[in-house]
């Protein structure tokens, strides 16, 4: 039987979401058509007004669904110490530890594989920062992969001209591993980020 094409706009639509398959993407739309229509004029209106209400921060980079950035416009916040993100939704996990500095969004990795290069990143505003808002502290947030540890090292260098305290997240073991199952490069980060007790 061959599928409407509403259904397969439906399918299509779910499967440009990352990690989204044509089976799962097939999955969700029929769990659409399935749902009582209220619930999917619901869901249908969250979409939109994601797509009409919600913006990224000119400053920080992180999303908004109001005119000032709840984070930056915070006075209760120590705008001296700032976490350099990639991505916004890497700033969330931060926000359940209730850090109480700010962030900064850089919009992706340092990647010459797939073309993205200095310029394609939100590094100049993250200077200008440093220099405008009396940034003391850098923590450079990135995930522990080539790409993360690239523009980690490329940002520790631009910032060290800066003379700002450029920190870095420690990496190693997680609590209850073991260490006959770690790989090597979390057993040399471990030691490398080891602490005097």
């Amino acid at each position: 039987m061959k599928e409407l094409a509403t259904q397969q706009a439906l399918v299509d639509s779910f499967s440009k979401l990352p990690g989204i398959g044509a089976k799962s993407a097939q999955r969700m739309a029929f769990a659409i058509l399935e749902m009582r229509q209220e619930d999917v004029l619901e869901f249908a209106g969250a979409l939109k007004n994601a797509a009409t209400s919600v913006h990224k921060c000119p400053r920080c980079g992180l999303y908004c669904d109001t005119a000032s950035c709840p984070v930056c416009d915070d006075p209760a916040r120590d705008h001296r110490t700032c976490i350099v993100v990639s991505m916004a939704k890497d700033a969330y996990a931060f926000e359940s530890l209730d850090f109480k500095g700010v962030y900064h969004c850089l919009g992706g990795l340092l990647s010459p594989t797939k073309g993205i290069g200095a310029k394609d990143l939100a590094i100049e505003p993250l200077l200008r920062r440093v220099e405008e808002e009396g940034i003391e502290e850098v923590i450079l947030a990135m995930n522990p992969n080539l790409e993360g540890e690239t523009t980690a090292l490329f940002l520790a260098k631009i910032l060290g001209e800066k003379h700002v305290k450029v920190t870095r997240l420690g990496y190693g073991l997680p609590m209850g591993a073991s260490l006959e199952y770690a790989d090597s490069l979390t057993l040399e980060k471990a030691l490398e980020g080891r602490k005097t007790l």
